[in-house]
């Protein structure tokens, strides 16, 4: 019998976009992992160098995090059962709550079922129509929806320029309406770190609420990686701190951290917490475990920033651009090799694939045309015998496509 849904016009139209994609050179598929998240694993059959997870740390795969899982399934089960605010808060997850909280030297902190529902739904739960939104050009696609569910008045300065976010605050300074300032920690496509100190100075000159969305941040920078706020040393001065636990803490989840009013009106009105049931209890122990081997291994976050200074200091050596000509200058572990050419940049991922490195392109909508790049992201468990061999592989490829 036929598929009758394959022949209905319909969706003909998504059809020709793919066509479209396709005829640009942009088109991709899903790269399956076949094993463990690691510096070199298994992909679509293939072992290949990882230069392409958000896997920072190496928590992913950690035995403590296994075991914690392990044994929360015995005690808790698998599932919870139901949204946060019926049937579905365990002890458990108030126990990771505390547990972020202190970490970040805030009064609460609220989990959400990933990192994009966190920006998504604070921002939109706290502001509505009568409200301004200052937010830069490069925040991610997360608050840009936020901010859009929200219908405030939406302000954009030009990247990490806080003297035009200041212009902007100043024409709306005499309107009604809560004001927000919100930034990226650090921004996952170029790896610059947001302006943090210089727009909670805006916030407070201004009466502005300030935002920061630290994804990138987490486990990264500042003390035992508590993310930029402790990085620009920026404690008490942001009022809303929102992390995830999908990268460095090597889990699933985003949080919300703030005063307790704060996170108690999220509980309230942040749509994702409302209608989302909570994570099950395996994954809420993992992450408990992986702040604990934040708070007594910080040799691992020394051991990804030895790797990212070699490695960048290696691909700048070899001629590539990666960042500080035609875009932002990359200030952390996320390093992208810039191309420009989408078609050419998509070619290069998959060449550099079949040659044994796993590193993925990047083009239009996600960044803007004309700047497509390979990301690559750097982990504390890379060897050098790693990098060097993906250096040869980065570097003998693009000379053989003439990209270099």
């Amino acid at each position: 019998m036929p598929n009758t849904l394959s022949s209905r016009p319909q969706l003909r139209y998504l059809s020709d976009q793919l066509d479209e994609l396709r005829r640009k050179g942009t088109h991709f598929r899903l790269r399956v992992l076949d094993d463990i998240q690691a510096p070199v694993c298994t992909y679509d059959c293939k072992k290949v160098i990882n230069l392409a997870s958000n896997n920072y740390l190496g928590l992913c795969d950690h035995p403590k995090l296994r075991e914690a899982a392990i044994q929360a399934v015995k005690d808790y089960g698998v599932g919870s059962g139901a949204v946060r605010t019926i049937a579905g808060t365990m002890k458990i997850h108030m126990e990771l709550e505390e547990k972020i909280a202190r970490f970040k030297n805030v009064e609460a902190c609220v989990v959400f079922q990933s990192g994009f529902t966190a920006n998504a739904g604070t921002v939109s739960a706290i502001l509505g129509k009568e409200d301004f939104i200052i937010s830069d050009e490069l925040n991610h696609a997360s608050i840009i929806d936020g901010a859009r569910l929200s219908r405030a008045k939406i302000k954009v300065f030009r990247h990490k320029d806080a003297a035009h976010a200041e212009e902007l605050l100043k024409e709306i300074q005499n309107e009604p309406g809560h004001k927000l300032i919100i930034t990226d920690g650090v921004f996952s496509m170029d790896g610059d770190i947001g302006p943090v100190d210089k727009l909670a100075d805006l916030a407070e000159k201004y009466n502005a609420i300030m935002m920061v969305d630290d994804a990138h941040a987490s486990g990264v920078l500042g003390r035992n990686g508590r993310g930029s706020v402790d990085h620009f040393h920026c404690h008490g001065r942001v009022d809303i701190q929102v992390g995830t636990l999908s990268k460095a803490i090597g889990a699933l989840g985003g949080y919300v951290c703030g005063s307790k009013d704060l996170i108690d009106y999220l509980y309230h009105r942040a749509r994702p917490f409302l209608f989302s049931t909570s994570h099950p209890p395996s994954v809420a122990a993992a992450c408990i475990a992986a702040f604990d081997i934040l708070e007594n291994e910080p040799e691992r976050i020394q051991r990804l920033w030895d790797n990212t200074a070699y490695f960048k200091q290696q691909l700048g050596n070899a001629g590539f651009d990666i960042g500080g000509k035609t875009t932002p200058a990359s200030e952390t572990p996320v390093t992208p090799i810039i191309i420009g050419d989408g078609r050419l940049t998509m070619e290069f991922s998959r060449a550099l694939f079949e040659a044994g490195v796993m590193a993925t392109g990047i083009a239009f909508p996600t960044v803007p045309e004309g700047k497509a790049r390979i990301r690559t992201i750097m982990t504390s468990e890379h060897t050098r015998e790693q990098l060097d061999q993906a250096l040869e592989i980065i570097t003998r490829t693009a000379k053989q496509m003439s990209i270099l």
